[in-house]
């Protein structure tokens, strides 16, 4: 899973700018204080979580909503984006365990992809024509967030593909149950988290110098994603309503970007980053 992500922007008016200040306020408000602590509710399934709110039978959200149809094609990009990244960050592994780890989580990811390729084609969509708005803004994410080690990749792998995921999940648990069940399974285990958490672990153990540079590397993966979230949710309209009846108003959404801050807090803490 990626970062979240941001297309075109859609013609401001006053809703359109009440909801751009309003997130803003909900992205960076909480990263003046932030803390790291607590277990891991792990967005991406790898490890104990608690559990995750059902979809509701009883959404409010049509299912025929086009913001749904923005959020598969979003998640699709970012999937086939997760599966080239992780195979060219395999090769800075160096085991051949590491190697086999990540081509594994990428073969998940590229399973993921075909997944919403046809949810998208159910819904009468050509999925590179869905996805085409996302590209530019994902891929800029991507280059500012390139990991320079063995080390950064797996950090980023673990804790910043979970930072989206909680993201899109929150969203999910509103849906209709169909494309809540498609949200879900997309979201569901990459696999390998055992390996990453210990060699995390064994690395800063041996060097507070890592340690030190890896916990800065997480506070940079976080204020990416959050900068990402408050782009898309202010420029794309149709994923904006279902955002916002997803959360129930703009508190929710402020809700929402603290939610994300503390399950973050949680990863880095089981990896040791605090």
């Amino acid at each position: 899973m990626n970062a979240i992500i941001a297309g075109p922007a859609f013609d401001g008016d006053e809703r359109g700018d009440e909801r751009l200040s309003t997130i803003i306020v909900a992205g960076q408000r909480p990263l003046a204080g932030c803390s790291w602590g607590m277990s891991l509710p792990d967005a991406l399934g790898w490890g104990a979580m608690e559990p995750n709110t059902p979809a509701s039978s009883n959404s409010t959200i049509p299912a025929d909503h086009p913001g749904v149809s923005e959020l598969f094609a979003v998640l699709a990009y970012g999937e086939i984006s997760a599966f080239y990244r992780l195979s060219e960050d395999a090769q800075m592994a160096r085991t051949l365990e590491g190697k086999v780890a990540l081509a594994s989580m990428a073969a998940a990811e590229m399973g993921h992809f075909e997944m919403l390729e046809h949810a998208l084609t159910a819904r009468g969509f050509d999925i590179y024509e869905a996805m085409d708005p996302f590209v530019r803004a994902l891929d800029n994410y991507h280059a500012s967030t390139t990991p320079s080690t063995w080390l950064e990749a797996l950090v980023k792998a673990y804790v910043g593909d979970g930072i989206a995921a909680d993201f899109y999940r929150e969203i999910g648990h509103s849906l209709p149950a169909e494309a809540a069940g498609t949200v879900e399974e997309v979201l569901s285990q990459t696999g390998h988290s055992e390996f990453v958490v210990h060699e995390v672990q064994r690395a800063i153990a041996a060097s507070n110098r890592d340690k030190d540079r890896l916990m800065l590397w997480g506070r940079r993966l976080l204020g990416e994603a959050i900068t990402q979230a408050q782009f898309v949710l202010a420029q794309r309209e149709a994923l904006t309503d279902l955002v916002i009846s997803a959360s129930g108003d703009l508190n929710g959404v402020v809700a929402l970007f603290d939610r994300m801050q503390k399950m973050h807090a949680e990863r880095m803490a089981v990896l040791g980053l605090v």
